[in-house]
């Protein structure tokens, strides 16, 4: 039985425990709501952890890749959403996978877009599910709710012989805030935007029967979600140092994390350097802009307990370098001898579960699993 300390490092680890706590948790919470939960599967990339998030309720999937989408198909998933603005060189992919019995939505806020995927269908006598994404908050993609265009695709694809399956929001501008009120209203502004686009579009005789809105602090927020029928959120699952900045976790709920050995000293400077650079952890800096900054990661001791003051200050490409977030700590080499194993907690789980090839799942009873994920577009 592999355990913990047999363990090479750099490593992914995930605490499955915390893991199954945090599915629970959003689970029952999107069931006291009354919607149906598509979680977005871009965070972990990982069939062990989408099952578990199937078997406690979820249905269907989002994916933010056509590589997500074949993988998961191919795990016995088919019902997708592609929440990410398609292109007309991405339909063949598309067509594919929905010829194979993949129940694939695509996504797009264009009358351009629309109009191409109208004739590609039609030259290929196929009848696209397509959703249109709303812009609630200025944050990224969509049409504004209001928005003139909104029936022009609308319209585009329904005489374009594809069908309308709904409109799909994301309250992205939601991880700029920590202040429970101003989530509440994101949250409700999130819900009362996407609503009134599906209101829009049912006026004009247009199909809309499915309202997709979805983020982790609008999720964890919400009071209430009149007229939405799904919610869509990812980062829960796992969780990181911006949702504990954001206010909707605690660090004893992040259940990735990423083992490191101290491999040297600057004692002088007060560093501990270990074998976690940018390449285990990511550059993500997404702290940085919140009120506390972790630099990239909080340290933890190899159980898992946050050790207060210290944070991996800097690093580079497999190198980091450990140090008191305020001060410097001339006995850190007695402190953290050379061989150490220590965990750090990332910025953002997505983009340090991308930098590696399987996480290392600790089990209830201390085995460690491989879990494989999955790189790519």
């Amino acid at each position: 039985m592999t355990q913990l300390c047999d363990l090479d490092t750099p490593a992914a680890l995930v605490d499955t425990g915390r893991l199954q706590r945090n599915i629970d948790r959003m689970q029952q919470r999107m069931n006291a709501l009354g919607v149906k939960f598509r979680p977005h599967v871009k965070t972990s990339k990982c069939v062990n952890v989408v099952q578990a998030q199937l078997a406690a309720g979820a249905q269907g999937i989002t994916v933010s890749t056509l590589k997500e989408a074949e993988q998961f198909f191919a795990a016995g998933i088919t019902d997708i959403l592609y929440a990410v603005g398609i292109v007309p060189g991405k339909l063949p992919q598309v067509l594919a996978l929905r010829r194979h019995g993949c129940d694939l939505k695509i996504i797009t806020d264009s009358v351009a877009g629309a109009q191409a995927i109208a004739a590609f269908g039609q030259t290929h006598g196929e009848s696209f599910e397509v959703w249109i994404e709303v812009d609630v908050d200025g944050h990224r993609s969509g049409i504004p709710p209001e928005g003139e265009a909104l029936l022009l695709v609308g319209s585009a694809l329904q005489e374009g012989g594809m069908r309308l399956g709904g409109v799909m929001a994301h309250a992205g501008s939601s991880y700029d805030f920590d202040d429970p009120v101003v989530l509440r209203n994101l949250a409700e502004q999130e819900r009362e935007r996407s609503v009134r686009a599906a209101e829009r579009l049912r006026q004009a005789g247009l199909s809309c029967p499915m309202v997709s809105v979805g983020s982790t602090p609008t999720a964890l927020s919400a009071e209430h979600l009149q007229g939405v029928t799904e919610f869509r959120a990812g980062v829960y699952a796992f969780f990181d140092l911006v949702m504990h900045n954001v206010g909707v976790c605690t660090m004893q709920d992040i259940a990735l994390s990423v083992l490191t050995t101290v491999i040297g000293h600057q004692e002088d400077k007060g560093w501990a350097i270990v074998d976690a650079g940018w390449m285990a952890m990511s550059r993500d800096r997404g702290t940085q802009k919140q009120k506390r900054d972790f630099g990239y990661g909080q340290v933890c001791n190899e159980a898992g307990e946050p050790i207060p003051g210290y944070l991996l200050g800097s690093t580079n490409q497999e190198h980091g370098i450990v140090c008191l977030a305020e001060g410097t700590d001339h006995n850190i080499a007695a402190r953290f001898p050379i061989g150490t194993r220590l965990r750090i907690l990332p910025n953002h789980a997505c983009a340090t579960a991308a930098q590696h090839p399987q996480y290392q799942a600790i089990l209830p009873n201390g085995e460690v699993q491989a879990w494989p994920r999955f790189y790519g577009w």
